[in-house]
């Protein structure tokens, strides 16, 4: 493939380095010159050049970008759960990136993106081709940022993540635990995909660009089994004891009733390591013990 028999090695930009782009970033670093960008740029995963700016800063991306980068991932999550937080995260860094490259002509750039940006409420299958009219302004702050992306001028590709979950990301399998969620039957339908496999599409995907083989400008990226709340909870408190829910427990979804099709992805090639929640769950119940 172009990505290890090219004698130049590609350059990677990883905009934002935290926990998902620092593992994509890691993944990349053997076989292309991988950048990764954040406040602190000494944070970055070993075998990857630190680059310490701040995106919501035009001033602090002059002069310090790789020359000439390849591919552009830009991967910022918020720094407050706000409508400020995710305009200045979503749009605001995005648009400073874009004048800080200048005439700087990418294969691809790699925006990452939430399923949050489908507003459905229906239990409605939502794929590439659904429309995506979110009723939050977080939401809709991170739809402006995907059409800021697909109207750059460079190729760019949205990935649209569900709930990321995994080892270090335990917030659910620990708030069932504590018994904090006691979803009604039948709950909303949910929609995940484990932190390695998220870090493995956007993987594939850059693998793809760097040996010039066709992308999509969208993708959904979520595990092959859409479930109920309930379902997920019920199960989870069938592999490990849990305490028994408590009074204010929470009893509904956060983010409506849709099901996340990932047709698109797999008809790449992208093959899942966890195809679905149990194949994810059971692993990190067996890492409790």
């Amino acid at each position: 493939m172009a990505i290890t028999e090219s004698n130049q090695r590609p350059r990677v930009l990883l905009a934002g380095c935290g926990k998902l782009g620092g593992e994509i970033a890691r993944r990349l670093a053997g076989r292309a010159d991988v950048f990764g960008l954040r406040r602190h740029g000494s944070q970055v995963p070993e075998g990857v050049t630190g680059v310490s700016a701040d995106l919501t800063d035009l001033a602090t991306l002059r002069g310090v970008l790789p020359p000439e980068p390849d591919i552009v991932i830009y991967c910022l999550t918020p720094s407050s759960y706000d409508e400020t937080g995710y305009r200045a995260a979503y749009v605001t860094g995005l648009s400073n990136l874009l004048t800080a490259l200048g005439d700087a002509r990418l294969k691809r750039l790699f925006f990452i993106s939430s399923t949050s940006v489908y507003g459905q409420d229906d239990d409605s299958w939502v794929d590439e081709d659904s429309p995506a009219e979110p009723g939050r302004r977080s939401g809709q702050c991170i739809r402006e940022g995907e059409e800021t992306a697909l109207n750059s001028g460079h190729p760019a590709t949205i990935v649209r993540f569900s709930g990321i979950y995994g080892p270090s990301r335990r917030r659910f399998l620990d708030e069932v635990l504590k018994g904090g969620i006691n979803p009604e039957s039948p709950a909303p339908f949910t929609n995940r995909i484990h932190e390695t496999d998220a870090a493995r599409v956007v993987e594939h995907l850059v693998e793809r660009t760097l040996s010039d083989e066709p992308l999509a400008p969208l993708y959904v990226a979520s595990d092959s089994e859409p479930a109920r709340l309930d379902t997920v909870v019920n199960w989870i408190r069938e592999q490990v004891p849990c305490q028994n829910p408590k009074p204010d427990a929470r009893t509904g979804g956060r983010a409506g009733s849709k099901r996340c099709s990932n047709r698109g992805l797999l008809q790449t090639g992208f093959e899942f390591r966890y195809p679905d929640f149990r194949a994810g769950y059971r692993e990190m119940i067996e890492m409790l013990n």
